[in-house]
């Protein structure tokens, strides 16, 4: 018995053999081209979203995230925030991650060659691209800050009143490590492994239903 061969990954989604089905392949210059779909973090062909009273839930497919790591002599014009804290800047956005690290953000850039772009503006710096490897996961509120809030106190174990826009920080959700981002006082933001997806997804709506 052969076996399906392993999935293809690209930037920003994920792709996979359409050999999982009965097999499509178009004919070209004499060779079958096997046929190929996109495909989100949470396995659809299109990003998945919810909505629980005032908080609507959405898989961000387009989210582009690279490393930084500033070495010795190192230069960048990247947007650099201190611990706890995100920063945006002329359609780049950054979080740190630790002494000297951050995590860039690149909106709408997920099919990009976003680390490349990246590594232009930090010279001399050590730039690894994300994109590949996160899932994220935007949660606005239509009501103000109040359910964004409640929210935070069923997900996780940090201070919800205190944080406030601007704020970033990696926790624990049940058994995974996260990053919350708080974009504005009504926009919430969820980051973790793309393995986890499924299983962060199902946290969040859960958490959300319970408003």
């Amino acid at each position: 018995m052969r076996s399906s061969p392993p999935p293809i990954r690209c930037k920003g989604k994920a792709w996979r053999c359409a050999s999982s089905r009965p097999i499509s392949s178009t004919r070209k210059e004499g060779a079958s081209v096997t046929d190929l779909h996109p495909i989100c973090a949470l396995g659809g062909a299109a990003p998945q979203s919810a909505r629980f009273g005032a908080l609507s839930l959405r898989e961000n497919p387009d989210l582009a995230l690279a490393s930084v790591a500033h070495l010795r002599g190192g230069q960048s014009e990247l947007p650099r925030p201190g611990p706890g804290l995100w920063q945006q800047d002329d359609g780049i956005a950054a979080f740190w991650t630790g002494p000297d690290q951050w995590m860039i953000e690149g909106a709408g850039l997920a099919a990009s060659d976003f680390a490349a772009t990246v590594a232009a503006r930090a010279p001399g710096c050590a730039v690894t691209e994300q994109t590949d490897g996160f899932v994220a996961f935007e949660i606005t509120s239509d009501s103000g800050a109040a359910p964004i809030r409640a929210l935070l106190e069923k997900l996780v174990n940090i201070d919800a009143q205190g944080f406030g826009p601007g704020r970033a920080t990696r926790t624990g959700l049940h058994h995974m490590s996260i990053f919350i981002i708080r974009r504005a006082e009504h926009h919430l933001a969820v980051l973790g492994m793309r393995s986890a997806a499924g299983t962060i997804w199902h946290a969040l709506t859960q958490a959300a239903a319970r408003q």
